[in-house]
């Protein structure tokens, strides 16, 4: 699979964001519950891969983590940082590229 390749990638991204989505409604059902919760590092990390839009929608639908600060605004600067990384892939998409083939090395 290539970057350039955007019909597999928007499939990953959107089944990574409905993962996302889900794993926040377990976290909520599980505060309801006043069961086991999913740590906040482990819910922004699965925002930072890629899920920030799940994450948020979670957010907005379900009503979780709406003030729970500094959660609020480190997932906002995971957002920020996915739209500009989305800016850059459709406006400079050889940019992102060459940023990308310096950060993994060749195969062999």
């Amino acid at each position: 699979m290539q970057l350039d390749e955007p019909a597999p990638l928007l499939l990953i991204f959107l089944l990574l964001n409905v993962v996302v989505f889900c794993v926040y409604w377990w976290d909520k059902q599980a505060a309801i519950e006043k069961a086991w919760r999913v740590s906040e590092s482990t819910l922004l990390t699965l925002a930072f891969l890629g899920g920030s839009l799940g994450a948020v929608a979670a957010q907005q639908i379900l009503r979780h983590k709406t003030r729970k600060e500094p959660f609020r605004t480190q997932l906002m600067l995971i957002v920020a940082f996915h739209v500009i990384l989305g800016a850059t892939w459709l406006f400079a998409p050889d940019l992102l590229l060459e940023g990308v083939n310096a950060l993994v090395p060749a195969a062999a």
